[in-house]
């Protein structure tokens, strides 16, 4: 059993792979990248076992740079087949309009697992990689290579809660989410997206939403969320039988990113199909 400790990575960095490492109640204050396979982590729930960190876009490295978006992650699995279970992994920055991009989970791995638990944090919650192309290309020498690869990642969630304001969902990897509550927090920018999915047209498979709920924390304010924009041209995310709780979530359900032409290419679906939504958004018969 381990207690609330800064030793939480030399943990992680010792246990065996294919090994179960319990976590007990508290705060866990450190920012964690695992890196063995076919580990489990299991808490003593979300509300009692959290890991906790606050590093954001703006702040500046050792060296005078940036950290930028893909830095500041609280935990990062870097690992195939990683399970966690009944914990919270949080981003306390929180100021994003200030600060910038402040994520607190990172998947940059395949056969992931999460249930019962929470992810919260502000603009780009969870990171799902793999990196777009161009990215990984543009991060040569920036990020770890552990953090650029070309891989298929595929991850799974159930009944977890995941908050956020701005594209809070977002990357490449092949992504179900079932049974979860996707929490749209208040922002002072009075506009949100709940996924940015940027898939390869080459990808058959992008973010699945399948019976979640999509709600709102107090003072979010009525129509200023969207379910999705797309990051990058073929982004693909569907949402099938998930309940909107509140009036946050705008009519037209979806955006074009910006100035971009990406309706004409974006895949994005929602089953059954919601009356007054884009007329790009598809539906699967």
């Amino acid at each position: 059993m381990l207690f609330p400790t800064d030793d939480l990575q030399k943990a992680l960095s010792q246990a065996a792979p294919g090994s179960v490492l319990e976590l007990s109640e508290g705060d866990f204050r450190c920012k964690v990248m695992i890196q063995v396979p076919d580990l489990t982590i299991r808490g003593q729930g979300a509300g009692k076992t959290r890991i906790v960190w606050g590093d954001y876009a703006k702040k500046p490295d050792s060296l005078g740079r940036e950290y930028n978006t893909f830095r500041t992650w609280t935990a990062a699995v870097c690992a195939s087949g990683v399970s966690m279970y009944d914990l919270s992994i949080v981003n306390d920055a929180l100021r994003p309009e200030v600060l910038g991009q402040e994520v607190a989970l990172t998947v940059y791995a395949d056969r992931f697992h999460m249930e019962r638990c929470v992810l919260t944090s502000t603009q780009d919650t969870l990171f799902l990689g793999p990196l777009p192309d161009d990215l990984i290309a543009r991060y040569d020498g920036f990020l770890p290579d552990i953090l650029r690869r070309n891989i298929a990642c595929r991850q799974f969630f159930r009944d977890c809660r995941i908050e956020g304001t701005v594209d809070f969902i977002f990357g490449c990897g092949e992504a179900t989410f079932e049974n979860c509550e996707i929490r749209s927090l208040w922002d002072a920018r009075n506009i949100g997206f709940l996924a940015a999915p940027a898939h390869a047209l080459a990808q058959e498979k992008g973010f699945l939403f399948r019976n979640c709920r999509l709600t709102a924390e107090e003072g979010v304010p009525a129509a200023s969320v969207f379910l999705a924009r797309p990051w990058r041209d073929y982004g693909m995310c569907e949402f099938v039988n998930c309940v909107t709780e509140g009036t946050h979530i705008h009519p037209l359900g979806f955006d074009k990113w910006n100035d971009t032409r990406r309706d004409l290419t974006a895949r994005f679906y929602e089953i059954p199909m919601t009356s007054g939504r884009v007329p790009w958004a598809k539906t699967k018969g």
